[in-house]
């Protein structure tokens, strides 16, 4: 099966889900305040920015956030 064609075709690799966290991530939304956004519990936040950094090779949610600018997947 393999990822599906979203994320095939997203520079960094990223899920549709990890591309909202990112967005929301970028607008300066704490962990919990992205899990009321999305109707998802804390811990699934926690997951998707962790992969997101790890995708992004970040270390910073200002690292994460400048280098989805960079790739074009976060305004």
């Amino acid at each position: 099966r393999g990822p599906a064609a979203a994320t095939r075709s997203n520079p960094a690799g990223l899920t549709e889900r990890q591309l909202d966290v990112v967005r929301l991530l970028a607008e300066g939304l704490t962990n919990a305040e992205i899990a009321a956004a999305l109707v998802l519990s804390v811990r699934t936040v926690d997951s998707h920015v962790a992969a997101a950094f790890d995708k992004l090779g970040a270390r910073t949610r200002r690292e994460a956030a400048q280098r989805a600018r960079e790739l074009g997947v976060s305004t």
